[in-house]
C-alpha cells in the first residue's frame, strides 16, 4: 500500500461563510465516514486561509527570514487535505473525484515517496 495526499485547493479570496452551505458540509462528512469505513484514511485536516501563513526562508547569507503570508504567491492554495493508504494511483484518483465533488473544488493527488 502507498500513502497518497489528496489536496483540496481554494482561491485566495475564498470565504467559507458565503461559499459553503449545509449540503456541502454533509457531503464532506459523508466522504470522511466512507473513508473511515473503508479503512483507508490516515489523516485529514483543514487549513487556515493562506493569508494566515508564515513562511521561513533561508537567505543567500545563510540566515533565516520569517515573513507573513504563504511561501508561494498564487491565486489558489491548499485549503485542506487527506492522507489515504491505497493500493494504486487509480484508487487515489477515484477518491479524489469524490473529494472534488464533495468540496466543490479542484483536488490534487500525489503519492508519498
Amino acid at each position: 500500500m502507498t500513502q497518497y495526499l489528496i489536496a483540496m485547493h481554494r482561491p485566495d479570496d475564498y470565504d467559507p461563510a458565503t461559499a459553503e452551505d449545509a449540503a456541502m458540509h454533509l457531503d464532506i462528512d459523508e466522504l470522511n465516514r466512507e473513508m473511515v469505513a473503508a479503512g483507508i484514511r490516515v489523516f485529514v485536516g483543514g487549513l487556515a486561509p493562506a493569508g494566515a501563513a508564515v513562511s521561513v526562508r533561508r537567505r543567500a547569507d545563510g540566515q533565516l527570514s520569517v515573513t507573513d503570508g504563504p511561501y508561494i504567491e498564487s491565486k489558489e492554495h491548499v485549503g485542506g487535505f487527506w492522507v489515504l493508504d491505497l493500493a494504486s494511483l487509480d484508487e487515489a484518483v477515484a477518491w479524489a473525484r469524490k473529494a472534488a465533488a464533495a468540496c466543490r473544488a479542484p483536488v490534487e493527488v500525489r503519492a508519498f515517496n
